[in-house]
């Protein structure tokens, strides 16, 4: 390519549309079963209607990473994106914008409601999936998913089905959690806990038939209202002789019994206990255990019902004031307290929970959870890290049946059918006609299509998503499909903790129910991106990036290689925009690097890039081998999932190793002149396995310089260019040593000149005495390198050398390094630096002996930390012998 065709600066924005709508145009990312391993990631499905934050940014990259490098390595890469219909969010956006229309949803049929629903998806659905392409994710967008399409929606179906006649699905009134908001059961996982300032209410209860009172403590008096008990201890010598007598509800003036319990607990509060069985779980415990009276006080949406005497209709909290102003006025409210104490939220709504009495839809999991927390425990599914074991065992082992059913419309409806009133007048099928016909066959009967009524309630979301990696390949409704076998299990998992219980635990138990195997290999989980307050990134905060914006201003590339520089897997990220800007900084670095390549090249003359190398030539020695160091430990990174530690040898190979010191010993000598072609090409060489190895972290600028660097065919484009591989052939450590020898003795170079303040260009005469004449041949023989990157007038090397009256002096690995500076410098200034370095390295000794010098540090610490410990001392008290001496050449 022409030198003037390059632009001066890297232009994301171009780059990414270019190169993302050829990656389309030819297919790359669509993948089809053939002969070659698979690689499968099935994305973490966004809510339908949601758009892009900064923890699907994060999530994204990671996932894209693992792919793009799948497909190098020359796998089948086959990422599976879609959408999650999310039954809550997605209902209660719609409800909302009919509101703001003046509809309201009971006014409409359930046909109606799911028109406008669907509607609202065709219009805001899969915004999200055209985001990612924006971030430059590598999905196979031909294998787009949604959880209430036909096929996937039949999937859910016949897993129902399939459970209910296995008796894993049950029907049963039970104590729930009732979100009042959204006016649906919610599982225990979609309820968040969150300690808060409450008030403890201690209210006095008459004792009918006497003069006497019993004392209870409530943060929720207004559940007075649906008491049916009062329980003590059987023990509890204060009360035992009211034990079966009656105390009277304040307001209500109702007579309850006041029972025995060994649950009560005698040095808790007063030792009194109110029981409201509907409204609270441990309470219901015990009305079922004592035969207690059930009184439902809450209406669906959180008001008071008529089951009760008082503030029917008011609002739960409104009620709450009212109950404790009457309390007050009837001189029953004995004291209020202020506590903290835990109370839970729901997760999508953020109303506060109501537990409640419902008849609802269960699925049993202690038989399904057996070998989903087994095959964990045993790495046969690996988390990473694997810290996460812990609380994923914690919760498998003390697992609850899932309440699977929710009051709502928009989702996969439960196939039951009723015929009568009783609770058990009912079959689980298909259709209607199959329902008609199971139906008449339990019953005798001949029932028609008027006497059969569908359940009006959808399945909990997640009971979808649970099957995510088999129903994306149609692995329910065809087990054995080519696909299916060919894609499952996947392999790697990238997702958050917090939903480890909803959809992890749940994948995997799917996955041996239905598969009799592991859904995928690796689960990696992210942290949360967080602000620098350490606060979770929100939009009710204000503390959250817009995404987009980000890419627009510091391109894609910027992006993604920003936020992985802080996201070690498992911690949270606090996300700062200069860590971004690093990225795109480093993009620039890139560029420019290529740029000045470029800028090398003669007009019509044809470079042919090579990894060849002049094995007499050190530069090219030492950067084939840091190359393929780099190839051998990120490979390690990368089975350890420690991407962010890959990425950032990758960066400094490029910006360390190539740019700084590669690219700088291509330079001819003479000034203004163009490196030579045969240099060149090797350089060319270089930067084209670099770009290979930052492909997968930067798609858009490594694409980009590839197809300028030579002319590309479609099947060369660096997205499906195979992957180096590591060649322990190539590493030549000796040759590192001696050159990273060389690195040093430069930069002591330099810094003698800073401290000095010599100008970089003046020459100077440089003195390097060796440890042993072998040393000094080694580095004679590479002595190019030292004067390319310093000018110097005079350069001696020898093991036989004396240090010069007034020279500024170095030590580096026990090479001496002098430079005399008479008439250069302020003696003065350099006796000054010498006793600085010389107290540093005192102060840094002492640490050492103090290490060394601890019997119960010696006798403990790993033999090899005791021996470096020891190397230390050693080397410190030999430069401090050197520095001492050239202390004394200035005085």
């Amino acid at each position: 390519m022409a030198q003037q065709d390059i632009p001066k600066h890297y232009n994301p924005t171009e780059a990414e549309d270019k190169w993302y709508s050829y990656w389309e145009k030819h297919r790359y990312f669509h993948s089809e079963p053939d002969e070659r391993e698979a690689y499968t990631v099935v994305i973490p499905p966004p809510n339908v209607t949601g758009v892009l934050h900064m923890g699907h940014i994060l999530n994204n990259t990671i996932q894209d990473i693992l792919v793009r490098r799948a497909r190098m390595l020359g796998k089948n890469a086959c990422w599976v994106p879609g959408t999650d219909h999310a039954s809550i969010a997605t209902e209660a956006k719609v409800v909302q914008r009919l509101r703001k229309k003046g509809i309201k949803k009971s006014d409409l049929s359930r046909e109606d409601f799911l028109k406008h629903a669907w509607d609202w998806t065709d219009e805001y659905g899969g915004i999200i999936l055209q985001q990612l392409r924006k971030l430059g994710a590598s999905c196979d967008w031909e294998r787009t998913r949604f959880t209430l399409e036909e096929e996937l929606y039949e999937s859910v179906i016949n897993v129902f089905i399939d459970l209910h006649e296995k008796g894993k699905v049950y029907r049963g009134k039970r104590m729930i959690n009732w979100d009042p908001e959204a006016k649906t059961a919610l599982s225990d996982e979609e309820v968040i806990y969150k300690d808060v300032q409450s008030k403890l209410y201690h209210v006095s209860y008459a004792v009918a038939d006497s003069d006497e009172t019993v004392t209870i403590a409530t943060t929720r008096p207004e559940t007075i209202l649906a008491d049916t008990a009062i329980c003590v201890h059987p023990d509890d010598k204060r009360y035992q002789h009211l034990i079966g007598k009656k105390a009277i509800v304040p307001l209500e003036n109702r007579e309850i019994p006041i029972i025995a319990d060994e649950y009560v607990e005698m040095d808790f509060g007063t030792g009194c206990l109110k029981v409201t069985p509907a409204h609270d779980v441990n309470d219901y415990e015990l009305g079922q255990k004592h035969d207690l009276a059930i009184i439902d006080m809450l209406n669906a949406d959180g008001t008071v019902s008529e089951e009760v005497n008082h503030f029917i209709g008011k609002d739960r909290f409104e009620a709450r004031k009212l109950m404790v102003k009457a309390l007050e006025e009837s001189e029953q409210l004995v004291k209020t307290e202020d506590i903290a104490n835990s109370v839970g939220y729901s997760e999508r709504t953020d109303a506060v929970i109501e537990p409640r009495l419902s008849l609802q839809w269960f699925l049993k999991m202690d038989e399904l959870a057996k070998p989903a927390l087994e095959n964990v425990m045993n790495d046969e599914i690996r988390f990473h890290p694997a810290k996460f074991k812990n609380s994923y065992q914690n919760w498998m082992e003390n697992i609850r049946d899932w309440c699977i059913s929710r009051q709502l419309w928009w989702g996969h409806r439960i196939p039951a059918w009723y015929y009568g009133e009783n609770p058990d007048d009912y079959v689980i099928a298909k259709t209607l006609e199959e329902a008609i016909t199971a139906a008449n066959e339990k019953t005798g009967k001949n029932w028609t299509e008027n006497d059969l009524k569908q359940d009006e309630d959808v399945l909990d979301t997640w009971f979808s998503s649970w099957l995510w990696p088999i129903s994306v390949f149609n692995g329910i409704n065809e087990p054995d499909n080519k696909e299916v076998r060919y894609y499952y299990p996947t392999n790697d998992l990238v997702t958050a903790p917090e939903i480890m219980f909803f959809w992890v635990a749940r994948m995997i138990m799917a996955g041996y129910e239905y598969r009799s195997e592991l859904p995928f290999k690796n689960v990696y989980y992210t942290g949360i991106v967080r602000d620098k307050q350490r606060r979770k990134m929100s939009k009710s905060l204000g503390n959250s990036p817009d995404p987009l914006k980000m890419i627009a201003e510091f391109g894609a590339d910027g992006v993604r290689v920003g936020m992985l520089f802080s996201a070690p897997a498992g911690n949270d990220l606090l996300f700062d925009e200069s860590m971004v800007e690093q990225g795109r900084n480093f993009a620039n670095k890139i560029w420019n690097a290529y740029r000045f390549l470029s800028m090398n090249m003669e007009d019509g003359v044809e470079y042919a890039p090579t990894t060849e190398i002049d094995s007499e030539n050190l530069a090219d020695v030492w950067m084939q081998t840091r190359l393929h160091e780099t190839l051998r430990d990120i490979e390690d990174d990368f089975e350890k999932f420690r991407l962010s530690d890959a990425l950032q040898k990758v960066y400094s190979l490029v910006w360390d190793d190539f740019c700084d010191w590669y690219i700088e010993l291509c330079k001819p000598e003479e000034r203004g002149g163009k490196i030579s072609k045969e240099k060149l090409e090797r350089a060319l060489g270089f930067f084209e396995e670099l770009m290979k190895l930052l492909h997968p972290f930067m798609p858009f600028i490594t694409e980009e310089i590839w197809q300028r660097i030579q002319q590309r065919s479609e099947k060369e484009a660096l997205v499906i260019t195979s992957w180096t591989a590591f060649d322990e052939q190539k590493i030549n450590p000796e040759q590192r040593a001696l050159f990273q020898k060389m690195q040093l003795l430069i930069a002591a170079s330099r810094n003698i000149r800073a401290e000095m303040n010599l100008s970089p260009n003046a020459e100077l005469q440089v003195l390097i005495k060796t440890q042993n004449t072998e040393e000094a041949d080694a580095i004679s023989s590479q002595q190019w390198v030292f004067r390319r990157l310093q000018t110097v007038s005079e350069l001696q090397i020898s093991s036989d050398l004396s240090k010069p009256k007034m020279a500024a002096s170095s030590v580096v690995q026990g090479t001496e390094l002098y430079i005399p500076l008479e008439g250069l410098i302020d003696t003065e200034k350099e006796i000054a630096r010498i006793e600085k370095e010389i107290q540093r390295l005192e102060g840094f000794l002492k640490s050492i002996n103090g290490k060394l010098n601890n019997e119960r540090f010696v006798a403990n610490a790993p033999d090899e930390v005791v021996a470096k410990e020891r190397k230390k001392k050693s080397d410190t008290e030999n430069t401090l012998e050197k520095l001492r001496e050239n202390l004394k050449s200035f005085k």
